[in-house]
């Protein structure tokens, strides 16, 4: 019985504590006789694929070939909606501090006044530029952006 545990996967465990969470639920007292003869009826698992060990995947051979736009699959994700933000700056401060902000407080931030703002999507920088105005409303000209190619790199 020692024997037969040690080669149950991980899958096949997993399913095991399925089942004795199903026939708990179900108020039935599930034994360990009960659940080894639901595991013999349920199909067999897949063989399971040989497992790399780590250091093989540092001397695999990497393709830093130039990544491109084109092709069948990025026209899937064009029309997915992302997040895009403009980043004037950042500090950190204390939460004593922090709790101490009122209305007018001032708080001072890593960049110099007329740096260049970082324009994030989805959290990742991909442009740089200034603040404009446009019909009364702000805007960003965008001054400096990453090549298509070193967005995709950053992504990864």
């Amino acid at each position: 019985m020692a024997d037969e545990q040690e080669q149950t996967s991980p899958e096949e465990q997993a399913l095991a504590d399925e089942w004795a969470a199903a026939l708990a639920e179900a108020g039935d007292d599930a034994s360990q006789a009960d659940i080894d003869a639901m595991m013999s009826q349920a199909a067999p698992a897949a063989p399971a694929a040989p497992r790399v060990p780590m250091e093989d995947f540092a001397s695999m051979p990497r393709a830093n070939g130039p990544v491109s736009l084109d092709g069948p699959n990025l026209d899937v994700i064009l029309d997915i909606p992302v997040s895009i933000s403009m980043e004037v700056g950042n500090t950190d401060i204390t939460i004593r501090n922090l709790l101490q902000l009122n209305q007018g407080s001032v708080i001072e931030l890593d960049r110099l006044a007329g740096e260049p703002l970082d324009v994030l999507v989805n959290g990742t920088l991909i442009a740089h530029g200034e603040v404009v105005v446009v019909n009364e409303k702000f805007g960003i000209r965008l001054t400096d952006v990453i090549s298509p190619s070193e967005r995709i790199k950053r992504l990864r």
